[in-house]
C-alpha cells in the first residue's frame, strides 16, 4: 500500500492548487507537462511546489485535502509559512 501525501503548488501569479496523490514528483511533472494534470493549473506555469506532507492513507489525504482547500488564501499562506520546510 502506497504512502499518500497532501501538496500544495504556487502558480505564477500566486494562485495556490492543493491535491493529493502517492508520488509528488510524478504528479508535479503531469500537472507541468501532462494532460493528466488539473485543468486549473494549465497554462499558469512554471508550478512550484510550497508544502508536501506525508499523510498514510487516502482517506486521511483526501479528509486533510478538503479542510486545507476550505482555507482562505491567506489562511493557506499562514498555514504554508507555519508547516511549510
Amino acid at each position: 500500500m502506497s504512502e499518500w501525501h497532501l501538496y500544495i503548488l504556487r502558480t505564477r501569479n500566486g494562485a495556490l492548487y492543493t491535491g493529493v496523490t502517492t508520488d509528488v514528483a510524478r504528479r508535479l511533472e503531469e500537472h507541468t507537462y501532462s494532460k493528466k494534470g488539473a485543468k486549473f493549473l494549465r497554462s499558469k506555469g512554471p508550478l512550484q511546489l510550497v508544502y508536501q506532507q506525508p499523510v498514510g492513507s487516502r482517506s486521511e489525504a483526501q479528509r486533510l485535502e478538503y479542510q486545507i482547500k476550505q482555507l482562505s488564501k491567506q489562511q493557506k499562506e499562514t498555514f504554508i509559512a507555519t508547516h511549510g520546510s
